[in-house]
């Protein structure tokens, strides 16, 4: 027997589409600048291009009225008792402490002041967070996706939402990770089991639309 492709495995049982529902929030996850500060330890230059590209998507959706949230990490910069057991196995996170210039986020997404801004220790967006239940007070059922990284704080923002009931939408050229394999790897993923990875382009129409 030939050796199936993923594709092919997957065909017919993962991979239905969910779509856009009738309200939308964009979140903007961890675009910070240690992940596009060459050199620096969380440096991951599928972020660096997720970000450009990305400039376009906040437009649109600040132009057309979609609510935006955006994420960061932050920790208590003593002893980081907040990161639990992540901080250990991923000291390298021990960055993300106020006032460091790694922690900040990057200048081209800059969140404006009528924009929620969520700090969260986790990689969920959801986890330990107010955020489903704001975005369920507003009416919102679709979440819309862009930041970093695409294995890590997407991939749990995406399971987490999927959980909470939201229809979850991933924009491909606005997430980005450290390798193209395991980008690539939870773009399939997430597409398959738990929301939709769509084109920049088609996330925009959507938000002109609405």
């Amino acid at each position: 027997m030939s050796e199936q492709t993923a594709n092919d495995n997957y065909q017919g049982v993962w991979g239905q589409r969910i779509g856009f529902g009738q309200k939308a929030a964009l979140l903007m996850i961890d675009f910070m600048r240690g992940y596009t500060t060459e050199g620096a330890p969380l440096f991951a230059p599928g972020v660096v291009s997720a970000v450009a590209e990305s400039v376009e998507l906040l437009a649109s959706a600040r132009r057309n009225g979609i609510p935006v949230v955006h994420t960061n990490i932050r920790y208590h910069p003593g002893h980081f008792a907040d990161g639990g057991i992540w901080v250990k196995k991923a000291p390298v996170m021990k960055d993300m402490v106020e006032g460091n210039p790694l922690a900040a986020f990057c200048e081209e997404v800059l969140p404006t002041e009528d924009e929620v801004v969520i700090s969260k220790q986790y990689a969920s967006a959801f986890f330990g967070s107010s955020l489903a239940s704001m975005l369920h007070a507003q009416g919102i059922d679709t979440v819309v996706l862009a930041g970093c990284s695409t294995s890590g704080c997407i991939r749990a923002t995406a399971v987490d939402a999927v959980q909470h009931g939201f229809r979850t939408i991933v924009v491909r050229q606005c997430v980005g990770d450290r390798h193209p394999a395991p980008h690539e790897a939870n773009l399939f993923d997430i597409d398959s089991k738990y929301g939709d990875v769509v084109s920049k382009q088609e996330a925009i129409a959507h938000f002109e639309k609405m």
